[in-house]
Order: structure tokens, then sequence, then C-alpha cells
């Protein structure tokens, strides 16, 4: 069941006061290639009402995977600690300085296989940035990518310590990842052309960083609950605060 919900924007400009543009970018075309700026955009996912009951999974085939829970392991759709929704992706979609491209972490976002589930289970990066799947049960995983727009893939890691690095070249949000083996396993990887987008945790905050000066328009996506947007504007040093309220209703 889809849930409805609706989103409260607060936002708050701190006064700009002295500093210099951020680092990052470079060469002489700064149309081609943006600085990275000094306003933020932070915030906080909250939930209402009571949160639907995650699926139950029967891990009974695979006691390597089963021996890593405390009680019955579930599949953590969604993840609700006081009030706060983790696992949301946000991410900038309008505001950017036309034409601008940013530069991609070397480092590759890391997804691993631990207790025949996925970690984390959504996952941000830039085109062409790679991502790093590894192994840490002693069990085979086939993991399959199943992108719209992107090229998919399906590697098998049969042994824990395994670990595979894929890219993606087109953006897209989301991409989904499976698990051939066990059929409860899923991850979402958002594929961005720039740095601006963050992930809640477990206390539904976010944080994105690094902004040049405007107005921005932020969407945020849950698996379940869908998308929602926000406008927001922020100057050179300030932050501006969003509120993403999901309902259960």
């Amino acid at each position: 069941m889809r849930s409805m919900f609706t989103a409260v924007l607060m936002a708050s400009m701190s006064v700009a006061c002295g500093g210099g543009e951020g680092g990052g970018g470079g060469g002489a075309d700064d149309a081609a290639t943006a600085a990275l700026g000094t306003a933020s955009v932070s915030g906080t996912v909250t939930f209402s009402g009571t949160p639907p009951s995650n699926p139950a999974i029967d891990m009974a085939e695979e006691q390597a995977c089963r021996d890593k829970y405390p009680g019955a392991p579930t599949d953590p759709q969604v993840v609700v600690n006081d009030g706060r929704l983790a696992n949301v992706f946000v991410r900038v979609t309008s505001g950017l300085p036309s034409g601008a491209t940013f530069p991609r972490p070397s480092a590759p976002a890391v997804i691993d296989q631990d207790g025949c589930l996925y970690h984390p289970r959504v996952v941000g990066v830039m085109v062409g940035q790679g991502i790093e799947i590894r192994n840490s049960d002693p069990l085979l995983h086939n993991i399959k990518a199943v992108p719209t727009v992107n090229r998919g893939f399906n590697i098998s890691q049969p042994q824990a310590g395994m670990s595979t690095t894929r890219t993606f070249t087109t953006p897209e949000i989301m991409v989904p990842l499976e698990c051939n083996v066990h059929g409860w396993m899923n991850a979402f990887v958002g594929v961005t052309e720039h740095p601006f987008f963050a992930v809640s945790g477990a206390d539904g905050s976010f944080s994105v960083a690094g902004l040049p000066a405007g107005t921005y328009q932020l969407e945020a996506w849950h698996e379940r609950f869908g998308t929602r947007t926000a406008t927001v504007t922020v100057a050179d040093g300030g932050t501006a605060t969003v509120e993403f309220s999901y309902s259960a209703n």
C-alpha cells in the first residue's frame, strides 16, 4: 500500500559573511567545470503514524546468514526510528549552473552483502563512479542490476571476500539491485550527473553540501512511498533546512 504523505518545507538562510569560493572543479572554462560552492541544505525525513510491518525472511536454508541476527530477520523496506525515516534518497534536480560539470569521486561507493542483505540498501553515485560490490557471506550471491536506461549486469560471487566493481554511464533514479539466489535481497542505486545528493540515515537526517548560491528544487525518493519535491533558496555560506514528512495514512 502506497502511503500518502506531505512535504513540509522550512527554509532558513544565514547571511553570507566573507569567505571565498569552494575548491573542486578546475580548468579555465568555468562554464564547463564548476567549482563547488559554500552553501548547504540539510534536513530530516519524518514519518507519522504506524509504519507498515516489514516482511519476514525465511533464512532457514542459509544458516550462516541466519546466525547473524539475534531475532527473526525481516526485509528492511521501511526503517523508522522515533518517527524518523531512513533510506530516503534526496537529490538536487534543478538550479545548478547550466552546462556545468562536477568532478566525480575517485573512490567507489561500496555495497556489502552481509547477512544475506545489501548494506546500505540505498546508495548514490555519480555517472562513471565505481560501485564496489562485496560479499561478506560464506555462500553464493548473484548480483543482478535491473536498470531502465543503463546497461544491466549479472555477476556471481560464490565466496566470502569477493569484490566486483561496476559503473553506470547515464543518470538514472533508481537502479534496482537484486540477488538471483535470495529473492528478498534488494538495493537501489541513484545515479546522478552531480555530487549534490544524500541518503537519510537511521535518524532521518541528510545533508547536501558544496552548493553554489542559488534556488534549487530537491526531490526525495523512497522505495515504498515514492517521491516528493521542495524548493529552497540559499546564499553563499548559507544553510537551508528542509523537512520531508511522510505519513502512514
